[in-house]
């Protein structure tokens, strides 16, 4: 374990013994979270990383059906995570997967995920925010599943495809500080969602945390799988981020690149690809051959050939970067 979080020890849970019961046939000869988004890349890879990146060191699988394939995936050992199973012999719901967890494993903070959730909500950003008083839950919008036609009077004025509602729904991301598992262990079986949440919430204990505008999708079905697969076409996740490609002509590129807030690139140079960088959202810095420029919404910074730049982000910063069309021309300089 090591410290990740200002108020002390951190570890990682991840809820994957489900069924996956609507993925099947896919998930008749492997659990849920091995499916890939991309070529070689599963559900599971993504949230290890995402763990490692921001500092944890031991990661537990709270692992159930066919269990023994992420094992032979994983081992013991992954990308300098430690890697620990607690496996349910028969389900007994989240409750019990969670339960598993604070039981047998003492730290001041436990940082658990629903395995079957894809997205780029920043997970340090959230530590920075969890106390030991309070439970912490991600959340985020609620999008309706179809298009909603709106009307005025007696006629149609308009369609809005698959709009966000003004409702929050459970994004499948926790914080629980040690002071509080003992309200988690007073029960043994069933669904946390139903028994332990909502008790807290009117307790006062529970809490939540919300990022706009970011990646959130819940692999459940068939076409969940399918929209996720779209999403990371072309895309290359990074420590800090990912880069995704938009357009890729024989005469320019144009390539959305998301850092997180307190991460920063390395410092790269291009032989030949001249850039400019538009700063759609968020706050930072771009550090070019040595000089330090603030960027916001709106700012547009351009990059030639040969000059040494980074990013840093103390806000998430979402950029699009218009540039001629080298795409592998990115040299980390040391």
């Amino acid at each position: 374990m090591n410290i990740v979080c200002k108020t002390g020890r951190v570890v990682g849970g991840i809820l994957c013994g489900g069924y996956g019961k609507r993925l099947w046939p896919l998930t008749n000869a492997i659990p849920k979270v091995l499916l890939e988004i991309s070529d070689g890349y599963t559900i599971l890879d993504r949230q290890l990383n995402q763990l490692k990146n921001i500092g944890v060191k031991d990661v537990y699988l709270l692992a159930g059906y066919l269990h023994e394939k992420i094992r032979e995936r994983y081992g013991e050992e992954w990308k300098e995570l430690r890697i620990h199973y607690f496996v349910e012999e028969e389900p007994g719901g989240t409750l019990y997967a969670i339960n598993n967890l604070l039981r047998n494993v003492e730290t001041d903070f436990y940082l658990i995920m629903n395995g079957d959730i894809v997205t780029d909500i920043n997970l340090l950003r959230m530590l920075k925010n969890v106390d030991e008083n309070t439970v912490s839950m991600a959340i985020t919008r609620l999008k309706s599943p179809y298009g909603i036609v709106n009307i005025s009077e007696n006629k149609i004025t308009g369609f809005e495809e698959k709009p966000e509602l003004p409702y929050y729904i459970n994004a499948g991301i926790y914080v629980i500080s040690k002071k509080l598992r003992d309200r988690f262990l007073t029960f043994q079986r069933g669904d946390v969602e139903k028994l332990v949440f909502p008790v807290l919430a009117k307790e006062g204990f529970l809490k939540y945390y919300f990022e706009k505008d970011t990646l959130w999708y819940s692999v459940d079905s068939h076409k969940d799988l399918e929209v996720v697969r779209k999403e990371f076409l072309n895309r290359e996740d990074m420590p800090w981020g990912y880069v995704k490609t938009i357009v890729l002509t024989e005469k320019y590129m144009v390539r959305k690149v998301y850092v997180m807030e307190d991460f920063s690139t390395p410092t790269y140079v291009h032989r030949e690809k001249d850039e400019s960088i538009h700063v759609v959202s968020g706050n930072g810095k771009i550090f070019l051959d040595g000089k330090e420029i603030q960027v916001k919404e709106g700012d547009v910074v351009r990059i030639l050939p040969g000059q040494k730049h980074s990013i840093s982000a103390s806000e998430n910063l979402v950029l699009m970067e218009y540039s001629t069309p080298h795409l592998n021309d990115r040299v980390e300089v040391k």
